[in-house]
């Protein structure tokens, strides 16, 4: 017998429609909702948020650059048994300015995220890792470079 309609081509062509036909799923969330901000980029914009703050009351502070990386290098690699004998993780870390490139500072996204609770917790920790390692960079007291250091309230 005879059919009236072709069969689809079985091609690597775009798909057009899932199985059931209700068609392709859209994104979870619209991009202005929070929930489809990744936790790295919410992560970016703490720090962010912090060092803009900072700026205002040091200048010279827009000449470093500040980076955010998920986890501290694993030391000195190989098979050193100091760098795994370190009882405590570092949650940022001061590059000091070379011919090659300027100072930077560096913020620890992970571990700073399992140290925290809640997003204004995390708002306020984050805040005291730049102040600290601004300070070092500049040689001064973190009390110095921001007077609400240590407060507890942002």
């Amino acid at each position: 017998m005879d059919s009236p309609v072709p069969p689809l081509p079985a091609g690597p062509g775009p798909r057009r429609r899932d199985r059931h036909g209700r068609g392709m799923r859209g994104p979870v969330a619209p991009p202005q909702v929070p929930l489809s901000t990744s936790r790295a980029a919410a992560f970016g914009d703490l720090v962010q948020d912090s060092v803009e703050r900072l700026e205002r009351r040091w200048p010279q502070l827009a000449e470093v650059d500040f980076l955010v990386l998920d986890v501290p290098p694993a030391g000195g690699g190989g098979d050193d048994s100091d760098a795994w004998a370190a009882e405590s993780v570092p949650l940022g870390g001061m590059i000091a300015a070379t011919s090659a490139h300027p100072a930077r500072i560096v913020i620890y996204r992970r571990p700073v995220e399992i140290r925290t609770k809640s997003r204004d917790e995390r708002a306020m920790f984050v805040h005291e890792i730049v102040v600290e390692q601004v300070a070092e960079l500049l040689g001064l007291s973190p009390e110095s470079v921001d007077p609400r250091y240590g407060d507890g309230q942002d």
